[in-house]
Formats: C-alpha cells, structure tokens, sequence
C-alpha cells in the first residue's frame, strides 16, 4: 500500500520550463550557438544541469574541460536565478494545491524529488512548501535521473521503503528512475502517454482515481 507521494517539481507542481529555455538559449548565444530549439530544451526534461549543458555543448565544435563546463553551468544558473526573482504562486500549475491538501488530509506523507538544486528557493516562492513533509534535491544527490538516487533520498527522508512510494513525473527519465527504485509511477503533463508510468493523466488536477493509484 502507498504511504508516501514523491513529485516531481517543474511540470508537476510548476512550471519553470521557459525560465529554463531563456537562460539556456542566453548561454548558448553567448557560445555561438545559434541552434539550440525548444526541442533541445525538452530533451533536457527531468535531468541534471551538467546532463542539461551536455545538451547545449553537442551542437559546438568547441570541446570544454571538465573545470569550463562547471563555470558554463553556473552561469547559466546564474542567468535562471535573475528569471527566478520574480517567481511567485502564479507559476504553480492548476489545481496542485488542492490536490495536495487532499492527500495530505488522507494522511499520505508528501515529498519532492527533483534534479534541480533551486528546488527549495521554488518552493518557497510559490508558497508550496508548507504543504511537503520533505524534499530531495541536487543537493542531497550526486546522480542525475534515471538513476533512481533523488527518488531513494525522500523515500528514505520520509522513512519509507520503495514499494510503498509513488512518483509523479512528467519525463521518461523520471519515469524510468521510478521503475529502477522499485517505486510505482503516475506520469502527468504533455506526454503522459509515451512515458510508460503505471498510470497517467494529463495533469495532477486531472487525476480521478486516485484510489486506485494509491491502492
């Protein structure tokens, strides 16, 4: 039986993804790279900020150390934290409050498990913390998705085993790091269909059997 609820951040609980496009395209502007698409940004779904850079590197003809990409990384974080400054509870997606009221008054234990290492300066701009019990993040992990690392973190940070955890995503990757940390997966969001979740709906508001999922 699930006890315990690990979501994804952005495109589960908010949406960030053009403040991701805008300083990643930022970044590649400044490298010369001209061809970098809102299709290379949705590659870039559900994985870490150096696995996100990777993606922008591949269409330079430049080769970067490992101490060059760490500094390109950080500026590009740099560029995302300016965007995040006017972040508030308008980026948080439809109907995710409630929902997670609702699970929180069935009494099921509620977390975040993401890639991204701002997820707590997120959280608390968008007014979401006060309804999670604890959070995983890049800074607790060293692996990125789908390596089930962030998923095991607030699994074991909410004292529970894996089998009695359901991940909510919206990427394969996340997906795909459920199923390696033996977790049961809800996939939400635009390609809930293609992602290979245990179950799916297009959005967290969208849900209707969640005694099912929760079984």
């Amino acid at each position: 039986m699930i006890k315990g609820i690990i979501f994804d951040l952005d495109g589960v609980l908010v949406s960030t993804d053009e403040m991701h496009y805008q300083a990643w395209k930022r970044l590649a502007g400044e490298l010369g790279i001209t061809a970098f698409t809102r299709a290379d940004n949705e590659r870039q779904r559900g994985v870490s900020r150096m696995a996100s850079l990777e993606v922008v590197l591949e269409k330079s003809d430049k080769v970067y150390n490992e101490e060059e990409k760490i500094a390109l990384a950080e500026k590009k974080n740099g560029y995302y934290l300016e965007l995040l400054e006017h972040m508030d509870d308008s980026a948080v997606l439809e109907g995710v409050k409630n929902v997670l009221q609702f699970l929180k008054d069935k009494g099921y234990l509620l977390a975040v498990g993401s890639a991204s290492k701002n997820a707590p300066a997120i959280l608390e701009k968008t007014g979401l913390m006060p309804y999670l019990d604890k959070v995983s993040c890049g800074l607790d992990t060293t692996k990125s998705k789908p390596d089930p690392e962030v998923f095991l973190v607030a699994a074991k940070k909410l004292g529970l085993p894996p089998e009695e955890c359901l991940v909510v995503e919206d990427s394969k990757a996340g997906i795909e790091a459920a199923k390696a940390g033996l977790m049961r997966s809800l996939g939400v969001g635009p390609f809930y269909q293609t992602l290979g979740a245990d179950f799916c709906a297009e959005a967290l508001c969208k849900v209707q059997n969640w005694e099912e999922v929760l079984l």
